[in-house]
């Protein structure tokens, strides 16, 4: 799994999870605030790392790096918690799905931001929640109401708005075009859509560390011999390394565990709000640390995209009615 994935899978939690009859006593705020803007502080963080590291490894290697490095930092952590058994009777499926949730996604986010920016790239990886939602709806056949229809709506033409104006870019490293970086991202969205729906069809009651550690195992299986062929000719230099193990380990491994503690601690509608954080420590960290370019029409597009992701994930309805308040 990753940032996006992992969003996803709040989502379809909070789907699929009863509501309870009798609240349980609420987590302290700050505690799990707190969970929630590091995590979202480290899901930020690893588009500049993706980027930084990509200009030297590439992408496939970058990709590859990453979810090997993860899978040594999660491993450990599924056996201390007791879920080394759960992730041999679902190998299968976990490996399968370990392609399309980390190995495909990470290929796409890295090869595009050898071209667009690390802001736009978390702008655009904020469409996830919408792609589960429409790919729940086509594969288990659940409509959404009115508000999420709206939603769907309203999020895609912010990206057709984003990826439209992006035409003006230039072309990046071996003069790709910025069009096609962008849809690489929302390639990667995609896959992380389907991969959070058959999670749901195929791994439900899975323990998630088991789950989580088992897909970068999936997914380093399918990029070693990819990661081996177009490994770069010459050396990548020590930044470019350590970009990599702080992406696997701070923005994979700590992050996996801030992700699930956040999900017991305040829920999972409430962890599917770090969708929203995310591209705003991005967008901060590419203008700090890589100089790059905010513009107007970017934030525009980006508050677009994050109403419809409200809308589309049921955070935010339309025409909710007021409660009655009741007379003592």
């Amino acid at each position: 799994m990753s940032e996006g994935e992992c969003t996803a899978r709040a989502e379809v939690e909070a789907l699929t999870t009863p509501a309870p009859v009798a609240p349980a006593k609420p987590a302290k705020a700050p505690a799990w605030l707190f969970d929630l803007v590091l995590l979202g502080a480290l899901w930020g963080a690893s588009f500049l790392f993706m980027r930084i590291g990509a200009a030297e490894f590439g992408a496939i290697p970058t990709a590859g790096v990453r979810v090997m490095i993860a899978m040594l930092v999660l491993l450990p952590v599924m056996a201390l918690r007791g879920q080394s058994g759960d992730f041999a009777r679902h190998w299968k499926a976990t490996l399968a799905i370990g392609v399309t949730n980390s190995g495909l996604p990470f290929v796409l986010f890295a090869f595009a931001l050898l071209t667009i920016n690390s802001g736009l790239a978390a702008v655009l990886n904020a469409t996830v929640p919408m792609f589960g939602a429409l790919i729940a709806w086509a594969w288990f056949r659940e409509r959404p109401d009115n508000s999420r229809l709206a939603g769907l709506v309203i999020g895609f033409v912010g990206v057709a708005l984003l990826a439209g104006h992006s035409a003006g870019f230039k072309a990046g490293s071996g003069g790709v075009s910025p069009i096609w970086a962008v849809l690489a991202c929302l390639g990667a969205c995609l896959s992380y859509g389907v991969s959070a729906n058959a999670t749901r069809r195929y791994l439900t009651g899975v323990p998630a560390f088991a789950t989580a550690a088992g897909s970068q195992v999936g997914a380093s299986l399918a990029l070693a011999l990819p990661t081996w062929w177009y490994w770069p000719a010459q050396m990548p230099s020590m930044q470019a390394w350590m970009a990599l193990l702080a992406v696997g380990v701070a923005c994979t491994g700590l992050a996996y565990v801030l992700f699930f503690r956040l999900i017991a601690n305040a829920g999972p509608q409430r962890a599917l709000t770090v969708t929203f954080i995310v591209p705003v420590f991005a967008v901060f960290y590419g203008a700090l640390f890589l100089g790059e370019e905010i513009t107007s029409w970017m934030l525009m597009c980006a508050v677009v995209i994050v109403c419809g992701v409200a809308l589309s994930t049921g955070l935010v309805k339309l025409g909710r009615k007021k409660q009655p308040v009741p007379v003592p």
